[in-house]
């Protein structure tokens, strides 16, 4: 903010100066008026000076605002913005110089063509910014059909079945951040931690020698979490991100960022049970209400049954009441079999 405070001072002094050129009526050599113009420049710079921590608050909200925007904003996206303002640039200095003939024209016209033709060129650059893959750097060029794997897909393991069976198609896609977040695991005092992060690390060898897997030296040090990276890298690559964070998922789909859940699709395939079914589990443990029972399928799913407390510790066959999908998982209501 320093840089901030000298500038505004510079603004007093040059605004002080123009005042002393506004009010000098004696002619600019002659004492008075130089008198007159130190004064109004040093009131100027002091009111500077005072009226500039006030202001910095608002304006740090403003820029970091922008920034953020700006921040956001894709390499492509930024690129093809770019040509475009370009172009309607030279198309409005071509258009000016043929309207420039005509009895009617004048500078407002001339910049009402080039505010014309900016808006259209950059909006339909930006509409087909795909186009403009090429003008972007190298390193972030749209890869079409990518798959960006996170550090939590990685140590689950199941990404490894995924890619044996042929469901990840195109290049899978290892960000070098996620790769030291694995290598500090991996080296963690932590034992449970020093064990997820070489997991991490095996899965990743078995995942090569199945499929192309590609390491990209990529990262942005004005982000500090892992998982703002890699929506970043995933929206600048075009990628799509692999991953069992709801967390994650979430965040990702409202930023416009594909997400390929492996948890949604553990959910999504395991067997149905409806109303009506019949269930044979063993009650493990009490429930949150008096006379509640609670067992588990064999793939966890729980299973609250109705005064089934009674029974701990035995087989059960139930009637499914009801069947509730929940953001940690599937549970199922059920009673006692009366027959049985």
């Amino acid at each position: 903010m320093l840089v901030f405070r000298l500038l505004m001072i510079l603004v007093g002094l040059v605004a002080g100066y123009a005042a002393g050129r506004a009010l000098n009526m004696s002619g600019p050599n002659s004492e008075m008026f130089l008198v007159n113009t130190v004064s109004l420049m040093l009131a100027g710079a002091l009111l500077a000076f005072l009226v500039t921590p006030r202001l910095e608050p608002l304006l740090s909200r403003s820029f970091s605002g922008v920034r953020r925007w700006y921040s956001s904003l894709a390499p492509r996206t930024v690129a093809a913005a770019t040509f475009g303002l370009i172009v309607a640039l030279l198309l409005s200095v071509l258009v000016s110089n043929l309207l420039a003939s005509l009895p009617i024209y004048s500078w407002p016209i001339s910049i009402l063509v080039t505010l014309v033709l900016a808006w259209f060129f950059v909006n339909y650059s930006v509409q087909h910014a795909d186009a403009f893959g090429l003008l972007a750097s190298q390193q972030v060029r749209r890869k079409k059909g990518s798959k960006v794997l996170d550090t939590n897909v990685i140590i689950d393991g199941r990404v490894v079945e995924l890619a044996k069976a042929g469901f990840l198609e195109g290049e899978l896609l290892i960000p070098s951040f996620v790769l030291r977040e694995l290598q500090l695991l991996a080296d963690h005092s932590d034992a449970q931690r020093r064990t997820r992060g070489k997991r991490g690390l095996a899965v990743l060898e078995e995942l090569q020698e199945l499929r192309p897997l590609r390491i990209d030296d990529w990262d942005e040090p004005g982000l500090d979490k892992v998982d703002d990276k890699l929506i970043r890298f995933a929206r600048e690559t075009g990628g799509k991100i692999v991953s069992n964070d709801n967390a994650l998922s979430r965040i990702a789909k409202l930023q416009g960022v594909e997400v390929l859940s492996i948890h949604e699709a553990a959910v999504a395939l395991k067997p149905q049970v409806q109303a009506g079914d019949y269930l044979t589990i063993t009650v493990s443990k009490g429930g949150q209400q008096q006379g509640q029972g609670v067992g588990y399928l064999e793939d966890g799913t729980m299973v609250v049954v109705e005064d089934g407390l009674k029974f701990r510790g035995k087989p059960l066959r139930v009637l499914v009441v009801n069947n509730v999908q929940t953001n940690v998982g599937r549970m199922i209501f059920a009673k006692p079999d009366q027959a049985a």
